[in-house]
């Protein structure tokens, strides 16, 4: 690097890729937060919840690169070029994403494009949705009695070629609980994957949709009846899917569902 790029350099910003949590303002985090309310740009994802939003500096110039299944406002080559060239304006660029940026987020994909680039970055992780919208519905993803392990896996698989294919036999026997992520569009597609893999047919399935906000709902069943409820309900993305014996405490949990 010469002299002159050097200089360059010491005068761009720095990209934070934040993780906005799933939803509930009070489970975003307090680096987050602090980030939110000095930002000088904020790049955000369709998912972010509104209360969130309100959180960004007002004076902070706010661009929406939210991508939603068949209509994206930014595609992504788009948006990672467009906190390179924020960064070299601007002191704090966020990234800010639904959930946790390394989890089914491109977030490391947009570092690695960040840090190729000679932008400095960083990432403050969030609270996924795997994780949170399954508490919020009352369901443990462990418990001593039914579950001592977890698989996360998006079930997305039509998102582009840049991950190999869900082995979905493989998931099928890895653990007692499976967290499936955007498998709404695909689910009869992956509980005939799995069923066909062996798992039981029985085997309880709890859809929560919009979880940790207001409007979050949940769609219980069992593999064998799980796509027949979602047809006569309309019951639609986003939502993750849980998998498992950890979803029969959901009748006993649900009523302690924070406030």
């Amino acid at each position: 690097m010469n002299r002159t790029e050097k200089q360059e350099n010491e005068y761009l910003g720095k990209v934070y890729l934040v993780g906005a949590g799933p939803g509930d303002p009070g489970l975003i985090t307090l680096k987050a937060k602090g980030l939110l309310e000095c930002a000088d740009v904020v790049i955000y994802d369709a998912l972010v919840s509104p209360a969130i939003l309100a959180m960004i500096n007002p004076q902070a110039e706010q661009i929406n690169a939210g991508k939603r299944r068949g209509k994206h406002s930014l595609f992504q080559e788009e948006t990672t070029q467009l906190m390179i060239e924020k960064a070299q304006d601007h002191a704090i660029v966020v990234r800010l994403k639904g959930g946790d940026p390394f989890i089914f987020g491109r977030g490391g994909e947009e570092m690695e494009e960040l840090v190729n680039a000679g932008i400095s970055t960083e990432v403050v992780p969030g609270i996924t949705s795997g994780i949170a919208a399954a508490a919020y519905a009352g369901i443990p993803l462990t418990h001593r009695l039914y579950s001592s392990s977890v698989t996360f896996v998006t079930g997305h698989e039509a998102a582009g070629k840049y991950r190999p294919k869900v082995d979905w036999n493989a998931i099928a026997h890895g653990s007692e609980t499976i967290v499936i992520y955007m498998g709404i569009h695909n689910l009869p597609y992956i509980v005939e994957q799995l069923s066909a893999a062996g798992l039981d047919v029985e085997t309880p399935i709890a859809l929560v949709r919009w979880g940790t906000r207001p409007e979050q709902e949940e769609l219980i069943g069992t593999l064998k009846t799980i796509v027949e409820q979602v047809e006569q309900t309309g019951f639609g993305a986003p939502a993750i899917a849980v998998i498992g014996e950890v979803v029969n405490m959901h009748s006993i949990l649900s009523s302690c569902r924070p406030v």
